[in-house]
């Protein structure tokens, strides 16, 4: 009897206890429920490619895409290949260069389009990718170009030189305005077909196809690819996911996105789908800009 009343003591303390605990995050698979950070690392390790959605400003993104990408390059070594959206596909011969030595760390911040992040969020991954003698591609848009789209439509880039295109995927782009992620655009825009707001959506999806272009140029056989863009270009399998798959059907990819709720301990039922792992952190969390 005793041994029965200490063991349940013992429980309620510990309940008590992880009620009171205040995690920075909680990962989920797709169906909702918690798992390990080495399950998601166990995952990830089978893939041919692995995207990381982000909340940009989010500490905690950050740090567990250092965290995975050094456990990929454990099992991977240098056939793992770098890839984001925060740098812009004419700038990746001055990412190169920074990458091999050619040009110290404050010639590359004037070379290159840098977010105003970079120094707490970005270059921890650009520094380890120099490291490891790893490339880094450049995999987004110039961002005048996605504005060009925004503008005047996507037949505006017909008109760019092809020194230029090179630094786009490839034209006319496919495009599916029925895909839920682009609608969702639309409809936060409050426009309808026909508005100037329908733009809206194509210039997402133009920075998505010439991501999923340049993951697609630069994956090579026997080769994994970890990408890092914001989540909602790759939540629900969408945006660079739907490009990809239309170029290289055949590819295993794992996907994880972010999220901020106020009570991360239960996944939203409209969050279970959303990637195959689901990180969730408070949305209280500290940002870094």
């Amino acid at each position: 009897m005793f041994k029965r009343i200490s063991f349940l003591c013992l429980a309620f303390v510990l309940l008590v206890s992880f009620k009171s605990d205040k995690p920075a995050y909680i990962l989920y698979n797709k169906y909702g429920k918690q798992v390990k950070f080495k399950k998601l690392i166990e995952s990830a390790k089978k893939a041919d490619v692995v995207f990381f959605g982000e909340l940009h400003n989010n500490p905690i993104s950050h740090w567990l895409q250092l965290e995975l990408t050094n456990e990929l390059f454990k099992s991977s070594g240098p056939n793992l290949v770098l890839g984001a959206e925060m740098f812009e596909a004419d700038n990746q011969e001055g990412l190169d260069q920074f990458l091999r030595s050619e040009i110290d760390k404050e010639t590359f911040k004037t070379t290159v389009r840098l977010w105003p992040n970079y120094k707490t969020d970005i270059e921890p991954l650009v520094e380890f990718a120099k490291e490891k003698q790893l490339r880094f591609v450049a995999t987004n848009i110039p961002r005048r170009y996605a504005s060009m789209v925004y503008r005047n439509g996507v037949g505006s880039l017909d008109t760019l030189p092809d020194h230029v295109k090179a630094w786009i995927a490839p034209l006319p782009m496919a495009y599916d305005p029925e895909l839920p992620g682009y609608k969702n655009m639309l409809s936060m825009m409050g426009g309808t077909p026909g508005h100037t707001s329908e733009n809206f959506p194509k210039a997402q999806a133009i920075k998505d196809a010439t991501m999923a272009w340049f993951i697609h140029q630069n994956l090579k056989s026997g080769q994994q690819f970890i990408h890092f863009n914001g989540t909602y270009h790759s939540d629900n399998y969408e945006g660079i996911i739907w490009y990809l798959r239309r170029l290289r059907p055949e590819l295993h990819i794992v996907t994880i996105a972010t999220i901020e709720n106020e009570n991360i301990r239960k996944l939203p039922e409209d969050k279970k789908g959303l990637a195959d792992f689901i990180l969730a952190v408070p949305e209280n969390m500290t940002k870094t800009h």
